[in-house]
């Protein structure tokens, strides 16, 4: 037997040794993550004393009831979602308790279910995230929302201490600690408008960010949605009816069974990478986001050099001081603080993707 053919024989062997390697890899992973269970908690809005808005006579905390509980019964179907319920009765849960319950729970996402009013013949679903308000309209939607703490709870001076449902600075600090959730939050809520929007047909109020109190309280990827308009005498009998019920409540379903699916493929591909040594980590700091489009030249951001535009959705993030040292990383943070900057935090990647900085730390 001559070179050449024993050659090729060891390189094919090579090959299909990696192959198998990697197909190994890849359904351990996918056992792995098979056993993951993800908890789902659904939050229908108002509740007991605090009927929400009765638009044309229709009472919203009933109809939000609900469509979460049709929510959770098609989504208890599947073994790896857990659902539970800040209520699933007549009853009024604090809206920190709500937050509670999720936060226990570790939960995977929160969906907070709500009806919406208006003054005028307004129509149309609508999904917000925690965020600063980005307008009029949206800041009134927020503070209608976010009456229920002064109207029907005990001590709320306490438990919301320093917070200001009209002022959207109260959000910028729990903003900025829920950053790292925000975009899932936008990724799930995305997928909830689109179902709404096009293949219901609904009025499309689109995506939006707001400050939000039952947000405020969570620690993972959430959002609240506005069904539609009460007040709207036509939108008001379609969501009071079994068939608009169950219709919003399967587009909410079906976002959510994707958003999951996202989940464990992302989860997998961080699995295969991580098998594969192959972990690359990175640190920046986050100086600013928006849905401008701003030149990344060192007068527009204070002097600072090598400013980093990154588009993300419909937004764009601005970091600075791109390293793979958490040392130099903190060095960066200290001098965008000291030029200015004083929100802007800490992010990290791992493989292009982001994750929490507590979880790279130790490796560096």
């Amino acid at each position: 037997m001559n070179k050449l053919p024993v050659h090729k024989f060891c390189t094919t062997l090579k090959n299909v040794f990696f192959l198998v390697i990697l197909l190994s890899i890849f359904c351990s992973s996918s056992v792995i993550n098979a056993q993951k269970v993800y908890t789902i908690v659904l939050d229908a809005g108002h509740g007991g004393k605090d009927p929400g808005n009765l638009g044309n006579g229709y009472k919203e905390k009933d109809i939000a009831l609900k469509v979460a509980l049709i929510v959770g019964k098609s989504l208890s179907k599947e073994k790896d979602i857990k659902v539970i319920y800040t209520r699933k009765t007549d009853t009024y849960p604090d809206l920190w308790k709500r937050g509670e319950i999720a936060n226990t729970a570790k939960a995977d996402l929160f969906v907070s279910i709500h009806c919406d009013s208006h003054t005028s013949n307004a129509y149309g679903a609508g999904t917000f995230v925690l965020g600063l308000r980005g307008n009029k309209k949206n800041l009134e939607i927020a503070k209608r929302e976010n009456a229920s703490i002064l109207l029907y709870e005990d001590n709320y001076q306490e438990k919301y201490e320093g917070f200001d449902s009209n002022s959207a600075e109260s959000v910028i600090g729990l903003s900025l600690l829920q950053e790292e959730n925000l975009d899932k939050s936008l990724e799930i809520a995305s997928l909830i408008q689109n179902n709404f929007a096009y293949k219901l047909r609904r009025n499309n109020r689109k995506v939006k960010q707001d400050n939000f109190q039952v947000l405020r309280e969570t620690i993972m990827p959430s959002v609240l949605v506005e069904l539609g308009f009460l007040t709207n005498r036509n939108e008001g009998r379609y969501l009071n009816s079994s068939k608009g019920q169950q219709q919003m409540g399967k587009a909410i379903v079906d976002a959510i069974k994707i958003y999951i699916n996202n989940l464990k493929l992302n989860t997998v591909g961080e699995q295969i990478i991580e098998s594969s040594n192959l972990e690359v980590v990175e640190f920046k700091i986050q100086i600013a986001s928006g849905k401008n489009k701003i030149p990344t030249k060192s007068y527009n951001f204070k002097g600072l050099k090598n400013v980093q535009r990154v588009k993300v959705g419909s937004y764009y993030k601005y970091y600075y001081g791109v390293t793979s040292s958490y040392k130099n990383a903190q060095q960066a943070l200290k001098t965008a603080k000291q030029k200015g900057y004083k929100s802007a935090f800490m992010v990290a990647f791992k493989n292009g993707e982001k994750v929490a900085v507590k979880d790279v730390y130790k490796m560096n």
